[in-house]
């Protein structure tokens, strides 16, 4: 990798929510990278994105950001069915890449991303799971390899709540849309299983594999009543230790998400908010062996600027955070199809053996 202190020059794919909300800031705002290029077919959308964030140029056609020699790396922020297509383009073309979660939609085309990645060793591909720059996240994972010793068993939920809109609406800046937007064929949205396990249910997994490592088996339970959707789910962990997973969306309540590891000499006790505060989640972690417990004040949590400096200092040679590999990304595609065929089978399936589109 290219040893040098300038920035690192970025291009951004996609000019909708999540590059208004989260990447185009956090570009501008990182302390070793900058918003050098944007992307988008929707002229009107690339013409205002660039207008307000003011990045060095700016294209309409993917292939002519991806031959400009000065963009070093491109996150990709635009539907997840684009997402496998995108980022093996970009890798093909020598660039650094940060694709969104979830990685793709079916575990056999993030099965060929990842072949794709693996002939070009040289290049940084990671996967946008921001909650793991959490600092209160990141504290928990510490606790648990550091002082918590042998797992035996991890419980975590994530249950959006049905204030949520009104509170993004409130927290991130206004969205601004276009109908010239390029979409997917069909309506994604109408299949709200398959939308909400990826778009929600790829952040439970993540956070279930950052904390407890290696998922082996799922044994999901699924419920769908009036217009809420409630996934539970028994799982076995690659080291033996066994855990309990609750995707619930929308809960009649606040944001609901956390979670409980218990181990040989501790526990981990966390509450995690909805992430458009940028707040750090409250950990509390209890250690056997001084019997104290400690909590990390965390107080920057600018998750999604902390996903961008560690990209870029991954890029120039200098970060070794567990930030989520493409393998993550794909494990998370298949443990999810895993949960999906649980369900649906009413039986226990291996991760391993779990195939097809989600």
């Amino acid at each position: 990798m290219k040893q040098t202190s300038d920035p690192v020059r970025i291009g951004v794919l996609g000019c909708g929510m999540i590059s208004q909300a989260a990447h185009f800031e956090s570009c501008q705002k990182a302390k070793n990278a900058r918003l050098y290029a944007i992307c988008d077919a929707a002229d009107d959308l690339r013409t205002r994105m660039t207008q307000v964030w003011d990045p060095e140029v700016a294209y309409r056609q993917y292939d002519e950001m991806l031959g400009d020699p000065k963009v070093e790396a491109v996150i990709i922020g635009i539907a997840d069915q684009f997402h496998v297509s995108a980022a093996i383009e970009a890798i093909k073309a020598g660039k650094h890449v940060l694709v969104e979660k979830p990685l793709g939609v079916s575990v056999e085309e993030c099965a060929d991303l990842l072949k794709v990645k693996r002939a070009a060793p040289e290049l940084v591909v990671r996967v946008g799971c921001m909650k793991r720059f959490d600092p209160g996240i990141a504290f928990a994972r510490r606790f648990i390899e550091q002082e918590m010793g042998t797992r035996l068993a991890l419980k975590a939920w994530y249950c959006d709540s049905t204030s949520r809109y009104t509170e993004t609406g409130n927290l991130q800046p206004l969205i601004l849309k276009s109908a010239n937007a390029k979409r997917p064929e069909g309506n994604p949205k109408a299949n709200r299983q398959s939308y909400y396990l990826l778009g929600h249910g790829s952040h439970l997994i993540d956070t279930a594999r950052f904390l407890g490592g290696e998922i082996a088996r799922v044994n999901a339970n699924f419920v769908q009543k009036y217009d809420a959707h409630c996934w539970f789910v028994a799982i076995e962990f690659e080291d033996g230790s066994v855990g309990h997973l609750d995707l619930t969306l929308a809960v009649r309540m606040g944001w609901h998400e956390g979670f409980q590891v218990y181990g040989e000499f501790g526990t981990v006790v966390g509450k995690i908010f909805n992430p458009w505060y940028l707040r750090s989640a409250e950990v509390e972690c209890f250690s056997l062996r001084d019997g104290q417990f400690k909590r990390p004040l965390g107080e920057d949590a600018h998750f999604f600027r902390l996903q961008v400096e560690s990209f870029a200092d991954a890029i120039r040679g200098k970060d070794d955070f567990p930030a989520a590999s493409a393998e993550d990304g794909f494990a998370a595609i298949q443990t999810l199809r895993a949960i999906q065929l649980s369900a649906s089978k009413k039986e226990p399936v291996a991760v391993a053996d779990a195939t097809g589109a989600i």
